[in-house]
């Protein structure tokens, strides 16, 4: 079960301060502080320490911000979405890391999940977002890494070595 968490500050959703720039929604993603779970994917992003030292003054704990691609469903479908994953934060907040900006994506799960099931679906990743994901196996981009050619060899189409030579 979660502990729970004291939050002095408030929580900002999209709107006044809330995520609203695409640039913060980009700085989440990167982050690959990520959770899916069937009806909602989180991302998150802890803030800087002059982000934090900024936002203290304005007593703001938490930022949100909401998205749902067309492939959610038309316009109405995803603006649904939107609406039920703000009531579900409102209702799950206390699961979430402070000093963290979230960013929740509507999948098309979420428009006609059972609105318990969103809760527990949000509940679990806003509580396991924040944790910094294990590298890839094979290098750090996560692809194979081929030696390096020895120098002077010649190059060849790939790592069988069935090139023009």
């Amino acid at each position: 079960m979660a502990r729970p968490r004291s939050f002095e500050g408030r929580v900002v959703k999209a709107g006044a301060a809330g995520l609203k720039r695409r640039g913060e929604f980009l700085a989440a993603a990167r982050s690959g502080m990520k959770w899916a779970t069937p009806g909602v994917v989180v991302q998150a992003r802890p803030w800087t320490a002059a982000e934090r030292d900024a936002r203290a003054a304005e007593r703001i704990s938490v930022r949100v911000g909401f998205t749902a691609s067309r492939k959610v469903g038309n316009s109405v479908a995803r603006n649904r979405a939107r609406r039920r994953l703000r009531a579900a934060v409102d209702a799950c907040i206390a699961d979430a890391m402070p000093a963290h900006d979230y960013v929740l994506i509507a999948r098309t799960q979420t428009v006609d999940r059972d609105y318990d099931r969103l809760l527990a679906d949000l509940a679990e990743a806003l509580r396991k977002a924040p944790r910094p994901r294990r590298p890839r196996r094979g290098g750090e981009d996560g692809g194979k890494v081929w030696p390096a050619p020895a120098a002077g060899a010649v190059a060849s189409a790939g790592p069988a070595g069935d090139g023009d030579a």
